[in-house]
């Protein structure tokens, strides 16, 4: 049914009209008795929303895609994507909707969309549905990347549904509602691509590049070439990007194509974690057996997938084939050097290094702290906020650093400034499954002690010290699932 008494909520289906051969009108599934289990609030008043009334049956109603907005036109949408190194033509959203954009306070364009809404033409056999604990995992560590500064989607709001889904065993079901600056992705374009390359017409793939440009890269269009200077510019936020994730220790799981978004935000907290012992092969996700995804492959996976982008951009580059692929391979080699320097100087800052250290110098010492952390299997997070204690003299590292840390501490680390750029507190593993399993339950207050932790990850508060301390040694190895 369509909401009839809302507070001025106003959803356009822009990316319907513009691409409708990408947009699958759809409605969600019925929530038997939907029950709201965590609000964003600060979000929320963000995006311009009346906290009070998203409690109320309505304002549940949208949350779950059961209620729309009148003008609001729901859709499914179409993508493929290399899933672990496998080309599929048609994934698409099997268990999502989008159900319109909105401007939030600050003029931007968000999408409002949905996860575990039900099966669309896009399923492929699935049910369609989510469960309350993936959901709640996508709402913790999404706000955790956000609060240290990564871009991200955003969790507005997890509503347990009453319906139990089959898994393993039953549980309990759930829908996520989702913001992001959009939804396009790598696989959208190779969607696209491939309706190019069967009928010959490119006018989808334009169009859709053409969104994107108007969407997230604005001054593409005022270039000589706008579809390459797309292409740099999403090469230039993924490695930015990347950058992030590396220098916090996150992996994040499932990295295909249809998971890399043109606007450069991190999306899909399926089997995702973050890395304690560092130790590049770390792999968390129960299906990546081989370790594509390992959190030291993460960079080159993520330069594979902008080749991927690049092959379905190229006939919009140029009219000679082989000056598109000139083009974008030319583009592509800066992805590396790019990486590198946003890398390099997170990583200066995460040591506290003065400006003026020589960039040789820093390098080296850099590069000399990986292979002890390494041996000495140490907790990734708790090191460096253990090394800016000890640049005030308050502390002491484990053995096997000695000869480092003098070198280190000849440059005059700036603390207070690591303090800054180390997080204290992240989503620990062991602290998010005993949230979700409390969740599960009907437990929320770990949750909510949880976030309250991580949503100032870098400001030490008494009370907290659990939160910033490794998983204790009986916790053993950690793995994640979809939750699909």
């Amino acid at each position: 049914m369509t909401v009839t008494s809302d507070p001025g909520v106003a959803l356009d289906n822009r990316f319907a009209r513009a691409l409708p051969e990408m947009a699958v009108a759809w409605r969600a599934e019925a929530t038997p008795t939907p029950r709201l289990l965590v609000l964003n609030e600060p979000l929320a008043a963000e995006l311009g929303l009346d906290a009070s009334w998203l409690r109320t049956p309505d304002g549940l109603g949208l949350l779950s895609g059961t209620t729309v907005p009148d003008g609001a036109t729901p859709v499914a949408q179409a993508y493929a994507g290399h899933q672990f190194g496998g080309y599929v033509p048609r994934l698409g959203d099997g268990r999502a909707l989008l159900l319109g954009e909105f401007v939030d306070a600050d003029d931007r364009p968000r999408d409002l969309h949905l996860k575990g809404s039900g099966r669309t033409p896009f399923a492929r056999g699935g049910d369609g549905l989510a469960v309350v604990g993936p959901m709640l995992r996508e709402y913790i560590v999404s706000e955790a990347m956000h609060a240290m500064g990564i871009p991200t989607t955003r969790a507005l709001a997890v509503v347990a549904t009453g319906r139990d889904v089959r898994r393993e065993t039953m549980q309990p079901g759930a829908v996520l509602a989702r913001i992001a600056s959009s939804h396009l992705r790598v696989g959208s374009f190779q969607y696209a691509s491939a309706q190019a390359q069967a009928s010959g017409d490119l006018g989808l793939l334009r169009r859709l590049a053409d969104h994107a440009i108007a969407r997230h890269h604005p001054g593409a269009a005022h270039t000589a070439n706008p579809y390459l200077a797309l292409y740099e510019a999403v090469i230039s936020a993924q490695a930015a990007l990347l950058a992030q994730w590396m220098l916090i220790g996150f992996v994040h799981g499932v990295m295909n194509t249809d998971n890399m978004t043109i606007s450069g935000e991190t999306i899909d907290y399926g089997p995702c974690a973050f890395m304690e012992s560092f130790d590049p092969a770390t792999v968390f996700s129960s299906i990546d057996h081989g370790g594509r995804y390992a959190y030291g492959n993460q960079p080159t996976v993520a330069a594979w997938n902008l080749a991927r982008f690049a092959e379905s951009l190229l006939p919009l580059l140029a009219d000679e084939g082989e000056h598109a692929v000139e083009l974008a391979t030319q583009a592509l080699h800066g992805f590396g050097p790019q990486f590198d320097a946003a890398w390099s100087a997170g990583m200066r800052a995460k040591l506290g290094l003065p400006a003026d250290t020589d960039d040789e110098m820093a390098r080296a010492l850099v590069n000399d702290l990986l292979a002890p952390l390494q041996q000495n299997r140490t907790d990734y997070t708790s090191f460096f906020r253990d090394l800016s204690r000890t640049a005030r003299g308050e502390g002491n590292l484990p053995a096997g650093f000695d000869e480092w840390l003098a070198r280190w501490h000849a440059l005059g680390p700036d603390a207070v400034a690591m303090d800054r750029m180390n997080p204290l507190y992240i989503p620990r593993n062991h602290l998010v499954e005993e949230a979700l399993d409390a969740a599960m339950n009907d437990d929320l207050e770990p949750v909510r002690r949880l976030m309250h932790a991580v949503a100032a990850p870098y400001d030490e508060r008494p009370g907290l010290e659990r939160y910033a301390a490794p998983a204790p040694p009986d916790f053993g190895a950690y793995r994640t699932f979809c939750g699909t």
